[in-house]
C-alpha cells in the first residue's frame, strides 16, 4: 500500500513538472477566461470555460458573466482581418500590405491601423492582418503594436506600447496597471502575462489588444504561405467605442451610425467591405483618410519618435518631417 502511495505521488509530480516546462512555441492553452471587473462582485475572478467554437479563446461579459468568443463580439477586428460592426454584422476588409488605414474617426477620437501581409499570386488582393493601431484623441496618441516574431512562444512577450512617443515599461504580470496624468485619463491593464492588454480611455474607449501568429496549421488551412523566418504576429483587437457622434466613420466606426446601411453582400461567404481609397491614410499616425471627423488638437501636431517605435516594424511616416534629428513631425 505504501509503495503504491509513492508512485500515485511520484506519477503526479512528473505531471506537474511537464505542465510547468511546457515547450518553447507551444501556445497556451486559451480555453478559460475571468472577469476581472471589481465592480461585477457576482463574477470577478471566476473561472469560465470558453465555448468550444472560440478558436482565439474567450472574454466574460461581466454583468452577464458568461464567456463569449473574443472575435464574435460587435467591434472585434481579427484575423485576416475580420470585423464585426457595431451593427452586429461581419465583413472582410482587406486593405493592402504595408498601408494604413482609418478605422474609427470621430471629433474626439481617431483610430489608424497599420497593415502588415503577403501577396497571394492566384488572387487579386493581399493576405493581411493588423500588426498595429494608433489611437488619437485630444493631444495625445497611444501606439499598441505587434513586433516581428520568427518562431512563436507564448511566454515571450511581443507587446509594444508607447503612449505621447515615450515606450511603456508595463510589468511583465497578470493585472498590472498604467495609469497616465493625463484628462482623460489613460489606464492599461494586463489582461494576462504576456501579449494581451486592456487600454481604457476615460469617456472615449475601452479597447482589447492581443498578440497572435499565424500558426502553421492556418497557413496550411488558407493557403498563407507563412515561412520559418516571420509568423506574421499580429493584433486581434475589440473595441467597445462611447460617446460617438452620428457622423463616425471609418471601417468600423461606419458601423455605429444611427442610419448606417451595411453596402456588403451579407450572403457572400466572405462579406468584403470595399473602400480602401476612402479610408487610407499616409501614416498610422495622421488622421487624414478622406472620411475623417477628427476635430484634430489646439496647434494640430502629431510627434512621433523614430527611436522609441525601435522593433515596431513600422515604415516610415510619407510625411515632411520639417526638423533634423529623431523627431517626426505631422501636420494635418
Amino acid at each position: 500500500m505504501a509503495s503504491s502511495c509513492v508512485l500515485l505521488l511520484g506519477i503526479i509530480m512528473v505531471l506537474v513538472v511537464a505542465e510547468a516546462k511546457t515547450p518553447p512555441g507551444i501556445a497556451k492553452n486559451p480555453s478559460h477566461a475571468t472577469c476581472k471587473i471589481k465592480k461585477y462582485k457576482h463574477c470577478y475572478n471566476l473561472v469560465h470555460v470558453c465555448p468550444k467554437f472560440c478558436p482565439n479563446g474567450c472574454t466574460v461579459e461581466c454583468a452577464s458573466c458568461k464567456p463569449i468568443c473574443t472575435c464574435d463580439k460587435p467591434g472585434a477586428v481579427c484575423q485576416d482581418p475580420r470585423f464585426v460592426g457595431g451593427d452586429g454584422i461581419t465583413f472582410y476588409f482587406h486593405g493592402k500590405k504595408d498601408g494604413n488605414f482609418c478605422l474609427v474617426s470621430d471629433p474626439n477620437i481617431h483610430i489608424n491601423a497599420h497593415f502588415i501581409g503577403r501577396r497571394n499570386p492566384n488572387m487579386n488582393r493581399d493576405f493581411t492582418w493588423v500588426q498595429s493601431i494608433a489611437i488619437l484623441f485630444n493631444n495625445h496618441q497611444i501606439f499598441i503594436g505587434a513586433q516581428k516574431t520568427a518562431t512563436w512562444n507564448d511566454y515571450i512577450d511581443r507587446l509594444a506600447l508607447n503612449f505621447d512617443g515615450e515606450p511603456l515599461a508595463l510589468q511583465q504580470s497578470e493585472g498590472a496597471i498604467w495609469k497616465s496624468n493625463t484628462s482623460p485619463r489613460v489606464v492599461i491593464t494586463r489582461a494576462a502575462e504576456t501579449n494581451y492588454v486592456t487600454v481604457e480611455i476615460e469617456g472615449r474607449a475601452r479597447i482589447t489588444a492581443k498578440v497572435v501568429p499565424i500558426t502553421e496549421e492556418d497557413s496550411r488551412i488558407h493557403n498563407y504561405g507563412i515561412t520559418k523566418e516571420d509568423c506574421f504576429a499580429h493584433l486581434d483587437l475589440g473595441f467597445k467605442l462611447m460617446s460617438l457622434s452620428d457622423q463616425v466613420s471609418g471601417v468600423l466606426g461606419q458601423t455605429y451610425r444611427p442610419d448606417y446601411v451595411s453596402r456588403v453582400n451579407i450572403k457572400a461567404k466572405m462579406p468584403i467591405m470595399g473602400g480602401d481609397k476612402e479610408f487610407k491614410t499616409t501614416s498610422l499616425f495622421v488622421p487624414d483618410c478622406s472620411v475623417s471627423r477628427f476635430a484634430g488638437t489646439d496647434d494640430g501636431l502629431f510627434i512621433r519618435s523614430e527611436a522609441n517605435m525601435e522593433g515596431s516594424e513600422l515604415p516610415g511616416l510619407s510625411c515632411a518631417s520639417g526638423i533634423d534629428g529623431q523627431g517626426v513631425v505631422c501636420k494635418r
